[in-house]
């Protein structure tokens, strides 16, 4: 049981290859595939470090490759979907670009700081990826998405600032710190309260 939590990591990451690799055959079933797929890969994401912290083997590790693996995931699922509708992100190009940039951003400061791979999985994080998912769900099963990609590139935005908010708030790396201003009571060297499911 207490390797449950790294095999569902591993479960998301073959998911976002298998998705991928899916999107360069023709099939009548690709999008109910896919569909199954990237949801099983979402369910992991959520249950992994629930289970984890039941199961107390939560480490720095675990988290660290459970936020490079969110992040792998969710580029996989994007790789496919602009193999299937690559005319969305030529007409968003400069949204796409801003919000890869400013993730990058945020990861490469991270590494910079503490030679650490960000790992904050802040609240906010956790809400703007389960837009991500929506979005990504209506492009993977429509090519194009108007309302919900306009809310997934500003919250994205915002969540990315946020989390280069918190890296700059903290003296030594942590990992889920659950807003900027629980980062700020760590600067203060106070305790914060994490949520047992969240965090």
């Amino acid at each position: 049981m207490k390797n449950l939590p790294i095999v569902l990591i591993y479960f998301r990451l073959c998911s976002g290859i298998l998705i991928l690799a899916l999107s360069f055959f023709d099939s009548n079933y690709y999008a109910a595939i896919t569909a199954i797929l990237f949801s099983l890969g979402l369910l992991s994401d959520i249950f992994d470090g629930i289970i984890a912290r039941r199961l107390h083997v939560a480490t720095q590790k675990l988290r660290r490759l459970d936020s490079l693996v969110d992040q792998l995931f969710f580029l996989l699922v994007a790789l496919a979907v602009f193999s299937r509708w690559p005319a969305f992100f030529l007409h968003n190009a400069v949204k796409i670009i801003i919000l890869v940039s400013v993730e990058g951003a945020a990861y490469l400061f991270c590494l910079l700081k503490f030679r650490r791979e960000v790992a904050t999985h802040a609240l906010s994080s956790k809400v703007w990826a389960l837009v991500l998912f929506v979005t990504l769900f209506q492009l993977l099963l429509t090519g194009n998405s108007t309302v919900l990609f306009t809310l997934c590139f500003y919250l994205g935005l915002l969540t990315r600032l946020e989390i280069i908010g918190i890296i700059l708030l903290l003296r030594r790396w942590a990992h889920d710190v659950p807003s900027i201003y629980h980062a700020y009571l760590l600067r203060r060297g106070q305790a914060i309260a994490r949520h047992p499911l969240f965090n």
